[in-house]
């Protein structure tokens, strides 16, 4: 069983870049940051002027469940998704297994959830035993023949995909933003988590500038 994973491959530019390129219009480049820049950042991100932020780039090698997967391919404005292919690609079938299993919401909420459910872990024993036999009878389908494009329709929502992402840190940011409030279904927030860690250490300033506002 797997967990919800974000590890970077590669990215371009940094809080200096941010400092430069809001500069341009001056014709003035620099090549070490230094206070001065770090308050631009924060001018920059206080006004909601985005667009220097918007001059850097960062891809992601990304593993979530396919429910997770969707929910965050609704982000399309500064980004690029390309995914493993269930058509092309038969091997490595893994499956994301929750912690527990959540009640539904009080009252009139129609999404999100409650507590621990009180018969998690039966559920969690049956979920189990589900995720075997659409593993199993995926198998057997491949083993005989079937086409790949078709044995996948037996894989459940939680089969985990793997993905690059890629774009730049206002993209990113603004994904975290919206993935990270306590609104967001946790497994979103998990990996709004991960999104931080990874991508704070390469813009540290700029991330906090835009976090703070």
């Amino acid at each position: 069983m797997a967990e919800i994973n974000i590890e970077l491959i590669d990215s371009m530019g940094c809080d200096l870049t941010v400092a430069n390129v809001a500069r341009v219009s001056f014709n003035r480049w620099k090549e070490e940051l230094d206070e001065g820049d770090v308050g631009l950042i924060n001018y920059l991100a206080r006004h909601a002027h985005t667009s220097p932020f918007r001059h850097t780039a960062i891809t992601l090698s990304c593993k979530a469940p396919v429910f997770l997967a969707r929910q965050l391919g609704k982000h399309q404005v500064g980004l690029s998704w390309n995914e493993v292919s269930r058509r092309y690609v038969d091997a490595g079938i893994e499956f994301f297994v929750p912690d527990n299993w959540r009640s539904r919401p009080d009252g009139s909420v129609k999404q999100g959830s409650g507590g621990v459910h009180s018969h998690s872990e039966y559920f969690s024993h049956e979920y189990q035993q589900f995720v075997v036999r659409c593993k199993d009878i995926y198998d057997e389908m491949i083993e005989g023949g079937v086409a790949p494009e078709m044995a996948r329709m037996v894989l459940p929502q939680s089969m985990m995909v793997d993905w690059v992402w890629t774009g730049s840190l206002t993209a990113f940011f603004h994904v975290w933003r919206l993935r990270i409030d306590n609104h967001a279904q946790k497994e979103a927030q998990e990996f709004a988590q991960k999104l931080e860690e990874v991508v704070q250490p390469i813009f540290p300033h700029s991330w906090k500038a835009l976090k703070n506002g």
